[in-house]
């Protein structure tokens, strides 16, 4: 496509554009800021541009949470920093141009305590495209005293003047410009944009909601459709979010009380697993997470006619939290069962695990160790 548009083959342009937006979409996903950064300083592409734009507002990770983050040019992150539907809270935003801003004057000293004025002064002239975007009256006090003050160097003295008495006395006027808020930042970023209309799982029935609620809270008794206590609030699937790895940590970072379900490929198999805790993204080290309140499961479907819960009988290894440099090809992991995948994919090399025998939960969910999926999903429980 580059080079038809290189060539200037208009009409081979549109036609391969629209068939990597119609067809591909999984893909331009997968390697979203490699393809961010080729279009973006070109004059066509209208269509994957809005594309690339609408995946942006929604999923801001996918371009700030990605590896190569840093090597974007200055003209792109400013023209994101100009949205204000860009749906990431500031100060991560703030983080972020001060990481940029860092990684492109490598000399900079790595302990902020020995920087001189000169290396503020270095840094300010690198950002200061970026700090005008920032909108400084709609972060924390906590966050302003944690995150900012450490840089106030970088700001003009006006500007943290007004941040201080904005703070300290906001019904008083400013001389600096208030920036609005970023219109499109909700609570809980969602890529859906009316979930209410949607069919709430393309894996599990209410059935499967009222059974998984019951296990719980530990109930010996199955709660009917009518009384579940819980709503499943579905915040990511594989085949609306795709199925890369890193797509599970982007999305559910910071999510506590999650129920992640697998649809198994060639069988009527659903596996799935309850983690109480947070998933965490930013980690080094890969660490165990303890609670003895987890637990994974099969469901009845299909000729399947009996649910299996296996809940957790070795509490510190419940729940496994792969480290930053894993997530590429680690998924959700319950220990005896998890997502894996060396193709950035978990429905394409067959690498997903279940143990035949229980290792840290009570019995084993399957008689094969290896399979493939067709579709999976992750609920956050939220008490009615």
């Amino acid at each position: 496509m580059l080079a038809a548009n290189e060539f200037e083959l208009n009409e081979l342009t549109n036609k391969l554009e629209t068939l990597l937006i119609d067809t591909k979409a999984y893909w331009l996903k997968i390697y979203y800021s490699l393809i961010y950064r080729s279009i973006f300083n070109l004059n066509n592409f209208k269509k994957l541009k809005n594309y690339c734009n609408d995946i942006i507002v929604k999923h801001p990770s996918f371009i700030f949470e990605n590896s190569d983050f840093t090597s974007l040019p200055e003209s792109a992150l400013v023209s994101l920093l100009m949205r204000d539907d860009l749906q990431m809270e500031e100060v991560k935003i703030w983080d972020h141009v001060i990481m940029w801003g860092i990684a492109q004057n490598p000399s900079l000293p790595t302990n902020l305590e020995k920087w001189s004025k000169e290396d503020f002064l270095k840094l300010k002239t690198t950002v200061q495209q970026c700090l005008p975007l920032i909108r400084y009256f709609h972060i924390s006090t906590t966050d302003i005293f944690d995150k900012v003050r450490p840089y106030k160097k970088l700001l003009d003295k006006q500007l943290w003047l007004d941040i201080n008495q904005y703070l300290l006395a906001p019904a008083r006027p400013v001389k600096s410009i208030i920036l609005p808020a970023r219109s499109g930042l909700v609570t809980e970023l969602s890529p859906r944009a009316d979930e209410s209309k949607e069919h709430f799982s393309a894996i599990i029935s209410k059935d499967h909601i009222a059974e998984i609620s019951s296990w719980i809270d530990c109930k010996t008794t199955t709660y009917t459709t009518s009384n579940i206590p819980y709503k499943f609030k579905l915040i990511l699937s594989g085949t609306r979010d795709f199925f890369s790895p890193e797509t599970f940590w982007n999305i559910c970072h910071g999510h506590a009380k999650t129920v992640v379900v697998v649809k198994i490929k060639g069988t009527d198999e659903i596996l799935g697993g309850y983690n109480p805790l947070a998933w965490e993204s930013s980690h080094t080290k890969g660490h165990w997470i303890k609670t003895k309140d987890s637990f994974i499961f099969s469901l009845k479907n299909g000729k399947i006619q009996n649910s299996i819960l296996s809940r957790v009988k070795s509490p510190k290894n419940a729940i496994w939290n792969a480290s930053k440099s894993q997530q590429n090809k680690v998924g959700p992991d319950f220990g005896d069962f998890h997502l894996y995948s060396e193709k950035t994919n978990f429905t394409m090399d067959g690498k997903n695990f279940c143990a035949i025998k229980g290792n840290y939960y009570e019995k084993p969910l399957r008689t094969s160790s290896y399979f493939s999926i067709v579709d999976y999903e992750v609920f956050e429980i939220v008490r009615k």
